[in-house]
């Protein structure tokens, strides 16, 4: 009876063995998942990209211009506060 198992761990070769087996597998998995999920997407268009591209720049110019306001306004009423610092 021993030596059937030690014959089985020889031949699937062994605990470490299977664990790369098993590692192997799982990774092979993840990325054949991530093939099939890439093949799913709809890519935007040239035009979409522009759009979106054009509107996300505009919306960043007047974040930062209302933050530039605000932070002008702030120094102007703490220079009235505390002049001279």
């Amino acid at each position: 009876m021993a030596s059937a198992k030690a014959n089985a761990k020889k031949k699937s070769g062994g605990k470490v063995g299977a664990f790369f087996k098993k590692v192997g597998s799982a990774i092979s998995g993840f990325f054949k998942g991530i093939f099939s999920e890439l093949k799913k997407v709809t890519w935007p268009t040239k035009k979409e990209l522009f759009k979106s591209t054009v509107s996300v720049l505009a919306v960043c110019l007047v974040i930062g211009a209302i933050i530039f306001g605000i932070d002008s306004l702030l120094k102007v009423l703490l220079d009235l506060i505390r002049p001279g610092i």
